[in-house]
């Protein structure tokens, strides 16, 4: 068959076609061009396509599954080169707020991942292009397919691009927790928090530390470190999670 010239995609049969210019369109986006855009199709197929039309697989939701692993070694270890005299804790909150659901549902909006994704029409209809737990399952396929198709400095390329900005922006650092847990208690008129040490068992070299964060009228919360300083700060957390 005649194709004038263009190459078009080997597609399995239970599959739905994507016309190759949306491809084109969302290659620049992605900064890359499949060799086997099959592997994209499924990253953008929704698991309402399988159920609508009474079929299994092809959906994105393994490869969800390896895009997240990707993505979150791409962040740790940008995150451990470019603030080399961090704490453990500190990388943690960067690494929780850059990949949390929220994150990637920002970042898929951006580049209009909503646009490309293949869903049953009744999905569509209620607005699932754009909820941010869709968006966010199908970014991390995404990354998975740039992953499978291109190797790991493609994948991790296109996180630096859409995720570089927040990962460097000193405005978004998140505080510590005892830090947060001081203002939100200057704000409530409750006065500063106060750590005690409830117990300290183990060897010298390898000590484990309970200590209860206290602020008035509250109940007290605990937390657990190698140090005093973790256990403050585990106990501190504990507390905003509470008021949370």
């Amino acid at each position: 068959m005649d194709t004038g010239g263009a190459l078009q995609p080997i597609l399995p049969v239970n599959r739905i076609a994507m016309p190759e210019q949306r491809f084109e369109t969302l290659y620049d986006r992605l900064g890359h061009r499949f060799s086997r855009p099959e592997l994209l199709q499924e990253a953008l197929t929704h698991p309402s396509v399988g159920r609508s039309a009474k079929r299994a697989g092809g959906n994105y939701e393994r490869m969800e599954f390896l895009g997240d692993r990707v993505l979150g070694l791409t962040i740790a270890a940008f995150l451990f080169e470019k603030y080399p005299d961090a704490e453990t804790g500190e990388m943690a909150r960067r690494y929780n707020a850059l990949v949390r659901r929220e994150t990637l549902a920002e970042i898929a909006r951006e580049f209009g991942l909503g646009e490309f994704l293949i869903m049953a029409a009744g999905e569509r209809d209620t607005g699932g292009a754009d909820k941010p737990a869709i968006l966010a399952d199908s970014c991390e396929a995404v990354i998975a397919a740039l992953y499978l198709d291109g190797g790991f400095d493609v994948a991790r390329d296109f996180v630096l691009k859409y995720w570089l900005d927040r990962a460097e922006d000193p405005a978004a650092a998140p505080k510590d927790a005892k830090t947060a847990l001081q203002e939100w208690a200057h704000k409530a008129d409750k006065g500063r928090p106060v750590y005690v040490v409830v117990s300290e068992e183990g060897p010298p070299h390898e000590p484990v530390f309970t200590v209860e964060a206290r602020i008035d009228s509250l109940p007290p919360t605990r937390g657990v470190g190698s140090s005093k300083r973790i256990a403050e700060q585990a106990a501190a957390q504990a507390m905003l999670d509470t008021l949370s």
